[in-house]
């Protein structure tokens, strides 16, 4: 083959090997994605991209409380949500005593959880103010799901909603035995976030603990809260996340609540206190009490309860152990008077002991509200009736007492004007 049929028989076989190609549709157009009825005629719109939420805060620590600045950016036209919380957990619980819309029946279900954040609070754009307000006059009868979706905030409580709850069937012999109830099956996400709300209310009381109006949102999207965190917080580290909805969020930010000697933690309560001013308190409180012829504890209780944030299951709780201290010094020391019967203090014990079974529960199934408005009367009754009672015309009335009085107040000086013989027989 000469060197011209050579180039001929090529360029055909290359010209052949084209033609197969483009019938094979390597080098063809590709055919168009069918059109769905619903699309003829629209017009392609651009994908909308939202931009992220950005955040930073301007100290990374506090000394028992402080000022926490946090700014950003948000898509604008955005209303942007702060939701802090603290790493710490506490215990919340609930008693559901209302009754049921429907039937007219009275659950008595105990809510009850151990992972409450021991601080929860979310910060609202400013134009809310007017919703907060508006929940905070309904007093006690202020809901958190409604306080959330008047200022929007739903759209972001995410925190307090992944917390385990356990709920029980109450009853009143339970209680006497020192049960709880029966413990329920678990609730499903959407009971579970709808139950935490009301806890949230528990535990934290008013409005103005969980929300508060201080977000500035600019036109431009920029936005600045100034977060008070006050003092007598737990210790350790607070979450900070910024957010327009449960999806659209900045990075979780964190700070350190640091808290020094001689301020101490409570963790079943949640709360830091200078631990010197209780001790100061109580020991008035005692003097007096012992004088009345008991620990001072009933006193003590609402004060506690009163000057510091303090669950009143906690402060019931640890008053209780506390009153041995001043019974023992003051049994010690009356029985050296002899003003002691043990006939009637071994009667009046048995029922104590009896009692001191069902107290420690029904504090976990009544309000903080009710828990003072019962211990304010009975302390306004008793006063009510030692003080008719030290009148002159009642112990004119009755000289058995004013004798009774009379042999008191001898017995006293004596004992006072010979203190190395008192314990003798006066």
């Amino acid at each position: 083959m000469n060197r011209r049929n050579f180039i001929v028989s090529f360029a055909i076989a290359v010209a052949a090997t084209l033609f197969m190609l483009w019938q094979d549709g390597a080098f063809a157009a590709k055919p168009e994605a069918a059109t769905s009825p619903s699309d003829v005629g629209a017009v392609q719109q651009p994908t909308e991209t939202i931009a992220a939420v950005t955040a930073q805060i301007d100290r990374v620590s506090v000394d028992n409380g402080g000022t926490i600045t946090v700014t950003g950016t948000a898509p604008v036209g955005k209303s942007v949500y702060l939701e802090i919380w603290a790493d710490e957990k506490v215990r919340a619980s609930r008693f559901d005593a209302d009754p049921d819309p429907k039937t007219g029946q009275r659950p008595y279900i105990l809510y009850m959880t151990e992972g409450m954040p021991s601080y929860y609070k979310v910060i609202v754009p400013k134009d809310k103010k007017d919703a907060i307000e508006a929940e905070k006059k309904q007093g006690g009868k202020w809901s958190v799901s409604k306080l959330l979706k008047d200022t929007g905030a739903d759209a972001i409580y995410s925190a307090p909603t992944t917390i385990k709850i356990d709920r029980y069937q109450a009853a009143l012999m339970g209680s006497i035995i020192g049960s709880r109830g029966d413990l329920l099956p678990a609730m499903d996400e959407k009971e579970n976030a709808r139950r935490s709300m009301q806890l949230l209310k528990a535990r934290f009381r008013s409005v103005g603990n969980i929300m508060s109006p201080d977000m500035e949102v600019n036109p431009d999207g920029s936005f600045k809260a100034v977060v008070e965190v006050r003092e007598g917080l737990a210790p350790g580290k607070y979450t900070v996340v910024a957010a327009v909805d449960k999806t659209t969020k900045s990075r979780p930010l964190t700070f350190e609540n640091k808290i020094a000697f001689p301020t101490v933690y409570m963790s079943n309560a949640g709360t830091s206190i200078n631990i010197f001013w209780p001790a100061l308190l109580t020991f008035a409180v005692t003097t007096f009490g012992v004088l009345m012829g008991a620990g001072g504890g009933f006193i003590l209780n609402p004060l506690l309860v009163s000057i510091w944030p303090l669950p009143h299951t906690v402060v019931a709780g640890t008053v209780m152990p506390t009153v041995l201290f001043s019974q023992g010094s003051g049994i010690y020391n009356y029985s050296k008077i002899h003003f002691i019967n043990w006939k009637l203090g071994a009667t009046i014990g048995c029922a104590m002991l009896a009692g001191g079974f069902i107290g420690p529960k029904l504090t976990e199934m009544v309000t903080l509200d009710q828990y003072k408005f019962v211990f304010g009367w009975i302390l306004i009754i008793l006063a009510s009736l030692m003080a008719w009672q030290t009148t002159p015309g009642y112990l004119a009335k009755n000289k058995k007492e004013q004798a009774i009085l009379k042999e008191f107040q001898k017995r006293a000086k004596e004992c006072s004007a010979q203190k190395d013989q008192c314990g003798g027989k006066i």
